[in-house]
């Protein structure tokens, strides 16, 4: 039965041995534009817009599994195609000790609530944490900048969203209705 469930499973799931997948389901793959026999045995770094957001990612994951065991997030992703997307990412470390040794991972396409815009990387990383509720003081803190320099991307992302305000940026970010 639980072959089955992750098997069929209405999102994207993965099986990880240090961010290389094992095993993954058909959800997954389509997600990503792959065939099922095309991403075992790859690293997780294909599924990435640069190889820079793959290491930042795992060290933010991997400092926030040692403290819990699980990790969450919304990121863009990006396909084999070449193109963005955003994905809300759920993981599960099976070897608390090792973090990344073995984890589970369900990954799940919100491109019809939050459209792709173009965006530097540092716009999506600041974008990704200000969706997750993050301050401007948090957001500097994680991506180690200055408070200022976090707000001055902000700004740029209500410009670039069209946003008034950091409460419609964050609507905007997370495809809620205005």
């Amino acid at each position: 039965m639980a072959l089955l469930a992750f098997e069929h499973a209405p999102v994207g799931l993965a099986v990880t041995r240090d961010r290389v997948i094992e095993r993954c389901n058909a959800r997954f793959c389509e997600s990503f534009g792959y065939r099922e026999d095309e991403l075992p045995q790859r690293s997780l770094a294909v599924l990435y817009p640069s190889q820079e957001e793959f290491l930042r990612i795992g060290e933010i994951g991997l400092r926030r599994m040692r403290e819990t065991g699980r990790y969450a997030d919304e990121r863009i992703m990006q396909r084999r195609d070449g193109s963005l997307f955003w994905c809300r990412v759920r993981g599960q470390s099976l070897t608390p000790d090792d973090p990344f040794a073995r984890a589970v991972w369900s990954f799940a396409d919100l491109s019809e609530l939050r459209p792709v815009v173009d965006l530097t990387a540092r716009e999506r990383q600041v974008a990704a944490l200000l969706a997750e509720g993050q301050t401007n003081k948090e957001i500097a803190r994680v991506l180690e900048l200055s408070p200022r320099t976090a707000e001055a991307h902000r700004a740029r992302l209500q410009a670039k969203l069209g946003a008034r305000n950091t409460a419609e940026l964050v609507a905007r970010l997370t495809g809620l209705p205005l």
